[in-house]
């Protein structure tokens, strides 16, 4: 994907950002759904900081999210997994500048209160060098 807006770009690397919460589980599955439509490589990207979520970080978080993917058809063979230590917003951003062309996010984590963008959401509309996707929950019945 080019750099400029540009409606018809393509992208070829998009990093998703997981923190096992149901919006981050819905931001993983429209991108690994556009992944596999395009052909992109899936950079599914766990930020590990400060306010770690308990458990997330071993295994369980990876089988979770890769289970995801694979469920929305990602081709595994173009999926990767990535534990990155930092705040997340800052982890996306450099994966932008490491050759994702798009981030796709939940419209919150954990954190965040119900009903209100989170802040990696809103730090990464305002900071981000590429095209972010904010991906919202869709609430079940």
């Amino acid at each position: 994907m080019t750099r400029r807006a540009d409606a018809a770009a393509v992208p070829t690397a998009i990093a998703v950002g997981y923190d096992g919460s149901p919006d981050a589980a819905a931001a993983l599955r429209w991108a690994a759904a556009l992944a596999t439509r395009t052909g992109a490589e899936l950079r599914v990207v766990h930020a590990v900081g400060l306010l770690e979520h308990a458990g997330m970080a071993g295994g369980p978080a990876r089988d979770a999210a890769l289970a995801v993917a694979a469920e929305a058809g990602a081709d595994e063979a173009r999926v990767t997994w990535r534990r990155v230590d930092g705040e997340p917003a800052s982890v996306l951003v450099r994966e932008a500048e490491d050759g994702a062309d798009l981030l796709v996010v939940g419209s919150r984590g954990f954190w965040a209160h119900p009903g209100v963008l989170g802040s990696t959401s809103l730090e990464l509309a305002e900071r981000a060098p590429v095209p972010v996707v904010i991906v919202p929950r869709r609430e079940q019945p």
